[in-house]
């Protein structure tokens, strides 16, 4: 792990020699100013679920929705914002109740009182999406996995690394053909409508009128995010830019980075300390 903060301001207190709640301690020290005009938001593949061969297969750590729900209860905003579709978002987080805020196909779909939402824009490029994604599933090999989404289609190549050319060859080849966008991913690329909704976008909208925000993410879709809070740092408010993985994170990402930790299983250790101290100085207010 590698507990670091530009902000010397954050470093009031000593390190602990834990290197979890060392860096807890990072994130807490932004998030306890005031928790009430907080926001905490994080990606879910690689960073609050580990990443599988079949995204079919991957779910949220256990213990997720449980400590997303006790961070709901005492920041202003807990939010996941994933490349994943809404529905996915709703049905395997449904234990972190209603406060917790999801939007999902890289900020083109939210839930909204239990009810997934597309952004309009998307009617005008849903042709060249099933065109898209037909041609996908007629022309690519078998041992490429061709995932559609409501918004989107992606590219696979886990299970099979020495498809990567071909998966990065039709995919620009048919974004040239559509003009869908290409958006890398860990193995795989996502074909999407070039629609000005992203994880950036998502995030300013979730932490609009916050004093601090922390958003966490492990791959090339992130980086809109951080440049969300670079942006919102820039107004005034305090932020932490946290990286999740090292492994097959992207270089421009760790280097944007206030925060790395090696993990999805220690990010969510790093939210059970803040839940807990939260909760703590909760306490210690009512008595």
């Amino acid at each position: 792990m590698s507990p670091r903060s530009p902000d010397p301001a954050r470093q009031s207190s000593p390190w602990s020699a834990d290197p979890v709640t060392a860096a807890a301690d990072i994130v807490g020290r932004v998030v306890l100013v005031d928790p009430a005009a907080a926001a905490v938001l994080s990606d879910l593949d690689g960073t609050l679920a580990t990443i599988v061969t079949d995204p079919a297969a991957a779910r949220p750590l256990p213990g997720v929705p449980s400590v997303l729900g006790r961070l709901a209860r005492a920041v202003g905003v807990v939010g996941v914002i994933s490349g994943r579709p809404a529905a996915f978002l709703a049905e395997h987080l449904a234990g972190a109740g209603d406060r917790v805020q999801l939007v999902g196909s890289y900020g083109l779909e939210r839930v909204a009182g239990g009810v997934v939402r597309l952004d309009p824009a998307f009617e005008h490029w849903a042709p060249r999406v099933a065109e898209v994604t037909a041609r996908a599933r007629s022309e690519a090999p078998a041992d490429v996995l061709v995932e559609a989404k409501p918004a989107t289609v992606v590219l696979h190549w886990r299970a099979a690394p020495d498809r990567e050319a071909w998966c990065q060859a039709a995919a620009e080849r048919w974004a040239r053909q559509t003009g869908l966008e290409l958006v890398p991913a860990r193995m795989a690329i996502e074909l999407r409508p070039p629609i000005p909704a992203d994880k950036g976008t998502a995030a300013a909208s979730l932490a609009a009128g916050c004093r601090t925000v922390v958003f966490a993410g492990d791959d090339s879709g992130d980086l809109a995010a951080f440049d969300a809070l670079d942006a919102l740092a820039a107004t005034g408010v305090s932020s932490v830019k946290v990286v999740v993985g090292a492994a097959e994170t992207p270089p421009a990402l760790l280097a944007r980075a206030d925060l790395v930790v090696p993990e999805p299983a220690i990010w969510l250790q790093i939210l059970e300390h803040l839940a807990d101290a939260l909760e703590q100085a909760g306490r210690a207010t009512i008595s």
